[in-house]
């Protein structure tokens, strides 16, 4: 099993949810973030004030996949998230020794 964590804009992420629903991802847990990456943030001007915004925000999303539906979900999340501009994301990918559903006890690939 993996766990995929994408950082992608908040506009897409609609689009990336109904592309990995639409593949038979299940779940995926989402949170509001902020960073930077190569973009270094931007400026901004506010009553005629300069100043840098160095946090961009951003969505974190998190999914578990079995081992090989991996690459059809990172080839999924990137064709939803990309716009070809600076700052569309990344997607980090780890591996999972067990997962464990809480309400039936179910472990492993059931427990996805």
């Amino acid at each position: 099993m993996k766990k995929l964590e994408a950082v992608i804009r908040h506009y897409k992420l609609e689009d990336v949810k109904t592309a990995l629903t639409g593949i038979g991802v299940q779940g995926m847990t989402v949170s509001e973030v902020r960073g930077f990456g190569r973009q270094r943030g931007h400026k901004e001007t506010y009553r005629g004030a300069e100043y840098t915004v160095d946090f961009m925000p951003k969505v974190k999303m998190e999914v578990v996949v079995n081992d090989n539906e991996v690459d059809a979900a990172i080839n999924t999340i990137c064709e939803a998230a990309r716009t070809g501009q600076i700052g569309d994301g990344k997607i980090f990918v780890s591996s999972l020794e067990q997962v464990v559903r809480i309400r039936t006890g179910e472990m492993g690939v059931e427990a996805i």
